[in-house]
């Protein structure tokens, strides 16, 4: 009897503790980029949610006061079963996107009947960004292995950028054995909806592939993909490598992008 009172009790106490543990690192994955001055939507609701939720796991008796509390109220009431909802919805929105956003992570292009169009990062005073270079270098393995493929590099230049990002991209790829001839710059784009109109310039005035294969990050394809067919743009992917204390940050706020674009149409 004591035996199975205590396995009882380990089962209960060593369950919350794992949940705990699980939610407080999710929630230092969503707090340390802000460290980096990364802060978004992505970062700050996932911190949010994961530091509640460690805390009522790890503090179940005062989570279950506050919840009591908040029950006995009539307001306390509402606001209880709204959060439950938007709750619901949240998860069956956030799993539903995330299926559509690692499909579209491997969509990957059939044959050289394509167009690159390598979306801008940060562009430094030393050159591209370590996240801006690995969508450089998948570009460049592509364009290696595929040597009739041109490329369009998009990215205009922000107010803390040294140079276009399209420029510094230009440069990047030159130095690393493209030929010039090979490169397209489209340096007026500030965000995803331009770089991809722009581009789409691009390809009609230079007689281009109009099937288009975009290079970015794997979490950002989806709603890059959303925009080309908005324009009527056929599109494959090329996924650059994230790295991995960072995407559970820029994955969340893919979500709320996504939302955004499907309520309001635009970036």
């Amino acid at each position: 009897m004591i035996s199975s009172i205590d396995n009882n009790m380990v089962k209960k106490y060593g369950m919350r503790i794992v949940l705990t543990i699980i939610f407080l690192i999710l929630f230092l994955f969503f707090f340390a980029p802000m460290f980096n001055g990364i802060i978004n939507v992505g970062n700050c609701f996932g911190a949010l949610l994961s530091g509640i939720a460690a805390a009522a796991f790890a503090f179940p008796k005062l989570s279950g006061s506050i919840g009591s509390w908040l029950w006995e109220r009539t307001w306390g009431k509402v606001i209880a079963a709204g959060l439950s909802c938007m709750l619901a919805v949240g998860i069956i929105l956030g799993s539903v996107i995330s299926g559509l956003m690692l499909k579209e992570m491997n969509d990957n292009p059939k044959d050289e009947n394509t167009t690159l169009v390598v979306l801008g990062c940060q562009m430094k005073e030393s050159g591209p960004s370590l996240m801006l270079r690995r969508r450089l270098d998948a570009a460049y393995n592509y364009l290696i292995d595929h040597e009739n493929v041109k490329v369009i590099v998009s990215g205009g230049k922000g107010v803390d950028e040294p140079v276009s990002e399209a420029s510094g991209m230009r440069d990047y790829l030159i130095s690393s054995g493209i030929s010039p001839d090979r490169i397209y710059i489209e340096d007026r784009s500030k965000n995803t909806e331009e770089n991809i109109a722009f581009s789409k310039e691009i390809i009609e005035r230079e007689n281009l592939c109009g099937d288009i294969t975009i290079v970015t990050d794997g979490y950002h394809q989806l709603r890059a993909d959303m925009f080309a067919k908005r324009q009527g743009i056929r599109s494959y992917n090329i996924s650059a490598p994230t790295s991995a204390w960072l995407v559970p940050t820029y994955w969340v706020r893919e979500w709320f992008g996504v939302i955004y674009y499907l309520t309001l149409g635009s970036e």
